[in-house]
C-alpha cells in the first residue's frame, strides 16, 4: 500500500511505525509542516492506566517510551495554601519534544520517511494513494475544507488557557487553584523531565477580562503568572514556547473517513487536557486503524468502516468524560466555595465516573474526609 500522512504527531508517527512494522512493503510517507526539532507545548503525561493500555496492545513500544519518563504515584489538588495528596493516581510523563524525536528515530529505522518543512494543503498532491491519513492536529485543514461530509462540530468552549513550562521541577501532577482579586487562577502542572515542568495557566473568561490580559504583552501575562503562583513556584520563572491564550475547540466528527482519506488524533476528535489522554487517544487511533486494517487487509474502504466501529465506544467514553470535565473547570469560581477537602472530593468524582467506592479504595483518607462532612449520606455504610 502507498500511505501518505499528513502531520508528524503521535497518532500518524505511531500508526506508520504499525503499519510498516507488520508489512516492510508498504511505502509510507509522512508529511510534517515544522522543522525536526520544533515543537510546541512542554510535556505529554500518560495515566498509568493509559500506559497500561499501550502495554497490553504493543509491549515492544512500552519498553521502548517508558524508561524515559518521569513518575509518580498521586496527585496533588492545592486549595489556596491546603495541599491534598491524593493516593491511587499514577501518571508518567516526557518532554513532547523527546517523545517526538525517539517516534522519528524508531519509524526512520524501520524505513518510513518523514518529510519534514514541508507544507501541504490540497490533498490532490496525494493523487494515487491507497490511504490519506489526517492526523494534523485540531486545526486540520483537512477537515476543515471537507466539515460537511465528516459531520464535524466544533464547540468553543470559554474558558481561557495558556501553556507555559517552568524550571521548577514539581513532586506530582498538581491542580493549584488560587483566590486573587481578579478571581481564580488554575495551574495545571507536572514535572517531565528532572528539571522542567508543564505548568498550564488556566482562568474563567471573566477573571481573564478583570486581569487585563487582552490588553498585556506576553512578558507582562508571564510576571502576573508568576506573581499569582510565587508560592508554588519558589522563584523559579514561567517560560514560554510560542505561549498565547487560547480556547478550547471540543471538536467532533460523524464520519471519521471520506473516500480514503481518515481523520486521526486531534483532527477526528479533541478531549481536555484536564483528563490528559490527548497523546494517549492518539495513540489508540493509531492501534485502532491498524487492527481494522489486519482485520481487513488492504481493503481500505472496509478498514476504515471497521476503524469507526472498533473505536467508537471507548474513544467516545473518554470524550464524553473530558466533556465533563472541562465543564467542571468553568465552574472553578463558584467550586473554590468549597471547603479544601469538598473541593478535591469533587474534583476525583467530577465526571462521574469515579464512584465514592472508588474514592474510598484509591485513598481512604479522602473518603473519611466526605464522609465526616456528611455524615447522613453514610448512617447505614
Amino acid at each position: 500500500m502507498k500511505i501518505e500522512i499528513l502531520g508528524g504527531g503521535p497518532a500518524g508517527l505511531y500508526f506508520a511505525a504499525l503499519m510498516k512494522r507488520v508489512a516492510p512493503s508498504h511505502r509510507i510517507t509522512v508529511h510534517e509542516r515544522n522543522p525536526r526539532d520544533a515543537t510546541w507545548g512542554f510535556g505529554v503525561v500518560f495515566s498509568d492506566r493509559a500506559l497500561e493500555f499501550l502495554r497490553a496492545d504493543d509491549d515492544e513500544m512500552y519498553r521502548y517510551l517508558t524508561p524515559h519518563m518521569e513518575t509518580w504515584q498521586h496527585l496533588t489538588i492545592v486549595h489556596n495554601d491546603t495541599r491534598i495528596p491524593i493516593a491511587g493516581n499514577g501518571f508518567a510523563a516526557t518532554g513532547r519534544l523527546e517523545l517526538l524525536t525517539r517516534l522519528y528515530d524508531y519509524v526512520e529505522r524501520l524505513g518510513v520517511e518523514i518529510r519534514f518543512n514541508e507544507e501541504v494543503n490540497d490533498l490532490a498532491a496525494f493523487a494515487g494513494a491507497d490511504l490519506i491519513v489526517a492526523a494534523n492536529g485540531a486545526a486540520s485543514w483537512v477537515r476543515e475544507q471537507h466539515a460537511a461530509r465528516f459531520g464535524t462540530h466544533c464547540d468553543w468552549r470559554p474558558n481561557k488557557f495558556i501553556w507555559y513550562g517552568t524550571t521548577k521541577a514539581f513532586e506530582s501532577l498538581s491542580l493549584t487553584f488560587r483566590d486573587t482579586p481578579h478571581g481564580v487562577f488554575c495551574a495545571h502542572h507536572y514535572r517531565y523531565s528532572p528539571g522542567m515542568s508543564t505548568f498550564l495557566v488556566e482562568v474563567e473568561a471573566d477573571t481573564w477580562s478583570r486581569a487585563g490580559f487582552d490588553r498585556l504583552s506576553p512578558e507582562e501575562t508571564m510576571r502576573h503568572c508568576e506573581r499569582v503562583f510565587a508560592t508554588d513556584l519558589d522563584g523559579h520563572p514561567i517560560l514560554s514556547n510560542n505561549s498565547f491564550w487560547r480556547n478550547f475547540p471540543a471538536i467532533w466528527n460523524e464520519r471519521w473517513s471520506v473516500d480514503n482519506v481518515v481523520l486521526m488524533g486531534d483532527a477526528l476528535r479533541t478531549a481536555h487536557f484536564s483528563i490528559g489522554s490527548g497523546t494517549r487517544l492518539a495513540m489508540e487511533d493509531a492501534i485502532a486503524l491498524h487492527k481494522a486494517f489486519a482485520e481487513c487487509g488492504e481493503d481500505v474502504p472496509a478498514a476504515l468502516a471497521r476503524f469507526q466501529a472498533l473505536r467508537m465506544p471507548p474513544m467516545k467514553k473518554i470524550w464524553d468524560a473530558a466533556n465533563v470535565s472541562l465543564r467542571w473547570y468553568e465552574r472553578m469560581g463558584e467550586l473554590m466555595k468549597l471547603d479544601p477537602w469538598e473541593f478535591a472530593y469533587s474534583y476525583m468524582t467530577r465526571t462521574g465516573r469515579v464512584a465514592h467506592e472508588d474514592v474510598r479504595r484509591r485513598d481512604p483518607e479522602l473518603a473519611a474526609a466526605y464522609e465526616a462532612r456528611h455524615p447522613e449520606r453514610f448512617a447505614a455504610a
